[in-house]
Parts: C-alpha cells; sequence; structure tokens
C-alpha cells in the first residue's frame, strides 16, 4: 500500500513521534528523550487529585465497567458548567461526537461550510467518509487568517445544512470573542444547524464558551473535549452541549459504555480542580509568549498570534522548507508539525509548535535553531 492509499484512509494529525516509542510501545522509556510538539496535548500534567485516585484504585478501575450511561460525567459537567442534564451528551473524544453525529445527519446531498484552514477531521469525514458537498471559507495568509465576521455573515444566507466553527480556530490558534459570535448566530436564519468545536476555548477564558446558548438555541451545537485543555488526551472522553429536544435523538445513537472508567473518573475530578487548570492556562500563556520571542529572535517573524497552547508560524527562506526543517528536526527527536496540505493559503512554508514546559522550550528552541542553520 503506498503513502497516497494510507492516507486516504485516515486523517493524519501528527504523532510521529510514536516513531521512537514504537505503536507497539516497546520503548516507552523513551518519552522523555522525545519531543512531542507535534500534537497539542497539554504541557502540564493533570490535576494531582486525578493521579492520585486513578492510581489508588488502579486494579478495580482497570477491570471494573463504567456506569453505562456516564451519569456521574454529565451530572458533574451540569453542575459545574451550569446546564440542564439533558443538554449534555457523552463522548469517547470529540472525534466519536464528530463521527456518530454528522453520519447521522448528513447524507451525499447535504450542503456543508467550513473554515479553511481548521481542524482536518472535519474536511476528512465529509470529503471522505460522507462525500457530500464542501464549500471552503477562506482565512487568507495575507490577511492573518483573520475570520471576518461580516464576511463569514454573507456567506452563510447562502442556506448550508451545516457549518463547522472551530473556535479558538485550529491551526491558526485565533479566537473570535463570544460577543461577535453570539451577535452573528442569533441574525442567521439560513443555516440549519452550526456546530461550535470549542476544543481550546478554556485558553481564550472560560467566559468565552457557548454552552448556555447552544442550550436555549435550536440550531447551534457546543463540542467540548476533555482532552486539551485537561490533560486528558490519552483516556478520550468529550461532551455535546444542545438544547434538550436536538440532544434526545442522539442519544439515541448512543452506545452503553461510550466512556471508559478511568476517562469518567478523570474527567469528573477535572472538572472539580478548576483552581488547579486556570493556573495553568495562565502559565501557559506565558510560556506561549516567551516561545514567540525566542521563535522571533531566531529570524521567525511571522507567527500568527493565536491564544491556545501552540504556535503557527511561516518560514521565509529560499535555502529551505517546512518539510525539510521538521525532517532535520526530527532527526534529533524534535517532533513539530508541517502544515503543508492542511489549508489553501500553506505551501510547503508553515509549521505549528506546541507549547512546552519552560525547559523543554528551551530544548525545542536549540534544536530548531540548529536545523536552520543548517541550511544557511
Amino acid at each position: 500500500m503506498g503513502a497516497e492509499d494510507k492516507e486516504s484512509e485516515s486523517c493524519f494529525h501528527g504523532g510521529a513521534f510514536f516513531e521512537g516509542i514504537g505503536v507497539e510501545f516497546n520503548n516507552l522509556d523513551e518519552k522523555d528523550n522525545i519531543i512531542s510538539a507535534d500534537v497539542l496535548d497539554a504541557w502540564f500534567p493533570p490535576a494531582p487529585k486525578i493521579q492520585e485516585e486513578i492510581q489508588s484504585y488502579l486494579p478495580w478501575i482497570i477491570k471494573t465497567s463504567p456506569p453505562t450511561n456516564s451519569e456521574g460525567f454529565i451530572k458533574t459537567i451540569s453542575e459545574h458548567r451550569t446546564l440542564n442534564r439533558e443538554s449534555i451528551l457523552q463522548g469517547a473524544g470529540s472525534s466519536d461526537l464528530i463521527f456518530r453525529i454528522f453520519n447521522q445527519w448528513l447524507s451525499r446531498s447535504s450542503k456543508v461550510l467550513i473554515l479553511d484552514p481548521t481542524y482536518g477531521e472535519y474536511s476528512h469525514i465529509l470529503n471522505k467518509v460522507i462525500k457530500c458537498k464542501v464549500e471552503k471559507f477562506e482565512l487568507r495568509r495575507e490577511e492573518g487568517y483573520i475570520l471576518e465576521i461580516n464576511k463569514l455573515r454573507e456567506k452563510l444566507n447562502q442556506k448550508f445544512d451545516l457549518f463547522v466553527w472551530v473556535n479558538p480556530n485550529s491551526p491558526t490558534g485565533l479566537h473570535i470573542n463570544k460577543n461577535e459570535v453570539e451577535r452573528l448566530l442569533l441574525n442567521n436564519k439560513s443555516c440549519e444547524r452550526i456546530w461550535i468545536d470549542e476544543t481550546y476555548v478554556e485558553y481564550a477564558g472560560r467566559d468565552q464558551t457557548l454552552e448556555r446558548f447552544a442550550e436555549k438555541s435550536n440550531n447551534v451545537y457546543v463540542c467540548k473535549s476533555m482532552s486539551k485543555v485537561y490533560a486528558l488526551s490519552g483516556l478520550r472522553a468529550a461532551y455535546l452541549c444542545a438544547n434538550p429536544k436536538n440532544i434526545k435523538p442522539l442519544k439515541q445513537i448512543t452506545p452503553p459504555w461510550v466512556i471508559s472508567l478511568p476517562a469518567q473518573i478523570a474527567s469528573i475530578y477535572a472538572l472539580k480542580q478548576e483552581d488547579y487548570y486556570l493556573k495553568k492556562y495562565q502559565e501557559t500563556k506565558v510560556l506561549r509568549d516567551k516561545l514567540e520571542l525566542e521563535l522571533k529572535q531566531i529570524g521567525i517573524d511571522e507567527i500568527i498570534p493565536g491564544i491556545a497552547n501552540f504556535i503557527m508560524f511561516h518560514i521565509r527562506n529560499d535555502k529551505y522548507s517546512a518539510s525539510r526543517i521538521v525532517n532535520e528536526c526530527k532527526k534529533q527527536k524534535l517532533y513539530l508539525r508541517d502544515l503543508s496540505g492542511m489549508g489553501a493559503s500553506f505551501e510547503d512554508n508553515a509549521i505549528r509548535m506546541a507549547v512546552k514546559d519552560i525547559n523543554t522550550n528551551k530544548k525545542m528552541i536549540k534544536i530548531f535553531r540548529e536545523c536552520i542553520n543548517k541550511f544557511n
């Protein structure tokens, strides 16, 4: 099977660092020698209470079936987000929700609008799985990938079955303020459903979520991952928030035990440890700002001013390309994300780098500088 065939089977999400660890996990000791900055897992550990509880009861947790319908998970979300329990649908990560629900909603005749660039899984399921009609709302490099609300409002008037909006967006990290989003949504009459992916919204501020807006709306759905902002990527948990009447039919296609027991336990304790995570979001901003400054100091001057736990930037040099730099860094066990092919504005010149702890960031900059200097 060729590389193109492999690519068509699933969406590429990075994770190349498993080349060093092994997909059968034969070299787990190598995790401390590898910098996995090609995926956007949190640089910080889960809240201490999560680790304590899971480690204390690990044998029982591994062998025990979880609550069938994630009742405690839903109850905790309801209490900590001030939401109706009937407004919440559980999922084994956002990808589970995307695949399960989009396949229910859409057919080949459906017309869907997505941003470009944006999270690649949406383009994959729409174009290669459902094979519906997909239009892209282009975010232009020359405009800094900023989403122009008035232009988007005009586009939505063309009547779509679904609009997918990742906010903050990935891979740019740019965020549209909640007030602007709400004004657009309140005036939208043409789009049947609007799906808002808030995977990174806590980095913008917890007050920026549209969960309660979606709960009262007739056609807005907010998808929330527990992975990136709670340091739980390996456990796979997420939820969808919408009007109870819209959630009800989706419960019928939700499998029992969809979220594992360790994931339910960790997610519940994460939601109860808000102060710990708020501190980590503040630290992330400091780390990101410092990492941006260090990138500028080595000659990277086209950096997108995102707000999440990653930095997207363009390189401008005839002597090297993004793919060449990424491959060179990989030789030194630094894994970055080459964004080529992820958006219409991307040629072989866009890279995304996850924010890590201060010492790892220093190592990344050192390796990145050395790799660039090889081509100068």
